[in-house]
């Protein structure tokens, strides 16, 4: 579907005016922009979330409706809450340890490197780490936890600054973050400056392929500015002098990449098999047609329904429904359907921060974890519904009052 509702917006990328409309989500809040009890009858601002495709380089991408200052600044996303992820974390090291072999002569920096979750293990195995993490709320704990942190946004500049220092990375990481970068390849060439010569780079992200086999429209939100394919990243780090040569399949998130990157420069590394692979399924998929991301927007519409249809049947039986989660997706979700506490009568959220507020757009309140046990619901609807088994374990005993879990996606259905 071609539109010419945004005739000024480019690709952040390669400069392409965009015009295929990827998905419309309608309006919503920030989605991490919690509410205090305070500022309940305030208003509120929406923006379009609204995610276009560029036809040139095949980028999906939100234009940046609000500045990355006062988007991140603070922030109310703290990784360590989530038992999975740190374990993945963990893992994570003892790999790369062995892979790149670090030890107490290495550099290790990571970039968004939230509270620590990562570094510290790397820190307790003797090697060197730096931080750095632009919200400073979630930075401080990182710092509490001995890990040398810089408070500030990556790109070029600073990157030329830590070099200067003698600030430079043997490994060089990236979890979750180029989603959230509107400045793409000011941060992919920051990057190249951080890396040592014969570093290692490694960038984890959703892989865009599973998002549209998925369904996983709630991974769209205006803190997430661009989706990747494989195909789109190996060009854009190409863009900034960089080699990709090597990719994993991860689980996490749905279904993300974690891609190994080094300097063009650098012949000691040879491409695996594993990146022309992917290549090759990503071409085979379709990655640069257009009929693979036009058939996203119908099955979005149409999930859509089923979860309100579920929601609203069980309400109908008298069933009591609440929410396990108040994270980013979860706010997508919420807004796009348009549930608010007459289907939801509360949601819960193991990070303290988001405790006693409010969901924006939504305004369903959030309390801690043991609400659930305290009132005995019917349903719990899993909004974090990448972590569903970590949360099904957690809250096993619903089942004793005969409680059932509802995952939303891809499609609802009852656990």
């Amino acid at each position: 579907m071609l539109t010419e509702t945004a005739p000024n917006y480019r690709c952040r990328f390669c400069g392409e005016r965009l015009r295929e409309t990827f998905v419309d989500l309608g309006l919503s809040p920030l989605c991490e922009t919690y509410i205090d009890s305070a500022h309940l009858s305030a208003p509120e601002s929406f923006y379009p979330l609204h995610a276009f495709l560029c036809t040139n380089c095949f980028l999906i991408q939100l234009p940046e409706h609000v500045g990355a200052e006062e988007t991140f600044r603070e922030y109310a996303y703290f990784s360590s809450y989530s038992d999975s992820w740190v374990a993945h974390a963990r893992e994570y090291v003892d790999a790369m340890i062995h892979r790149v072999g670090l030890d107490q002569h290495s550099s290790v920096i990571e970039v968004a490197s939230n509270d620590g979750y990562l570094l510290q293990f790397f820190k307790g195995r003797g090697i060197p780490v730096l931080g750095i993490e632009p919200a400073r709320n979630v930075a401080h704990v990182a710092m509490e936890k001995g890990i040398p942190t810089v408070t500030s946004f990556f790109g070029r500049r600073l990157a030329r600054e830590l070099a200067a220092g003698g600030k430079q990375a043997d490994l060089l990481l990236g979890n979750n973050v180029l989603a959230h970068v509107a400045e793409i390849n000011d941060f992919v060439a920051g990057l190249k400056l951080l890396l040592r010569p014969n570093g290692v780079i490694t960038l984890e992200f959703p892989h865009v392929l599973r998002l549209i086999e998925e369904n996983q429209f709630d991974t769209i939100y205006h803190e997430h500015f661009s989706y990747f394919s494989f195909t789109t990243i190996e060009r854009i780090l190409s863009a900034s002098g960089l080699k990709t040569f090597d990719v994993e399949e991860l689980s996490m998130h749905g279904g993300s990449l974690r891609v190994f990157a080094c300097h063009r420069e650098d012949q000691a590394k040879s491409t695996s098999d594993n990146v022309t692979t992917l290549r090759a399924r990503e071409a085979s998929w379709g990655v640069s047609k257009l009929e693979p991301y036009q058939a996203f927007r119908t099955r979005v519409e149409e999930t859509k329904h089923q979860i309100l249809r579920l929601l609203i049947e069980a309400r109908a039986r008298g069933k009591s429904i609440v929410g396990y989660g108040a994270a980013g997706k979860g706010n997508t979700l919420l807004n796009y359907c348009g549930i608010r506490t007459d289907l939801l009568e509360y949601t819960v959220d193991r990070n303290p921060y988001k405790q006693g507020k409010y969901t924006p757009g939504t305004r369903i309140p959030i309390f801690p974890p043991e609400r659930i046990r305290e009132t005995k619901p019917d349903v719990v609807l899993i909004l974090p519904w990448n972590l569903k088994d970590e949360i099904m374990a957690q809250n096993a005993f619903i089942r004793e009052w005969g409680g059932q879990f509802v995952v939303p996606i891809p499609k609802p259905h009852i656990c």
